[in-house]
């Protein structure tokens, strides 16, 4: 096995936390702390380029997750005293609020890497439950290089 630091950008590696890498190994997602508050930094891992996020205004940012070629990159932001997981598509622009039913409060999520489904670790009045949740309707698939869509008809 070999490693690879990601680049740096004057942070040091002990800067970044909750790592999440895009299925294809392009981007990496981390948490950096700037200005003393926790926000996302997604670079292209290669060449350490940051690439811009519209997740501004939302911050603290935790438990980022990316899909397979790092299209969506679903993150929990903190609006007011409340926690919202968010899934931002990186080739509209668009950023897609999950709204959850009652007092649920998002702890951590996962992406799946179509981007089609994404998992939650929910508090509920005090306890912990894992939830998942099909984003089909709302997101196009992020698929690998020659990963056929399923559904749509006879062969």
């Amino acid at each position: 096995m070999r490693r690879r630091a990601a680049a740096p950008l004057g942070l040091g590696l002990e800067g970044r936390e909750d790592p999440a890498l895009s299925g294809d190994g392009r981007y990496l997602a981390s948490v950096v702390e700037r200005g003393g508050r926790r926000t996302v930094l997604l670079q292209e891992r290669l060449s350490g380029r940051v690439v811009p996020l519209r997740l501004r205004g939302q911050q603290p940012h935790s438990s980022p997750s990316l899909s397979w070629n790092g299209r969506y990159l679903a993150v929990l932001v903190q609006q007011g005293a409340k926690r919202l997981a968010v899934v931002e598509d990186r080739a509209t622009g668009n950023r897609l609020p999950l709204m959850l039913p009652g007092d649920l409060e998002p702890e951590r999520l996962s992406l799946s890497p179509d981007g089609r489904r994404i998992a939650l670790q929910l508090l509920d009045q005090g306890r912990m439950r894992v939830e998942v949740f099909d984003l089909g309707g709302l997101l196009e698939p992020d698929l690998a290089p020659a990963q056929p869509v399923q559904g749509g008809g006879p062969p």
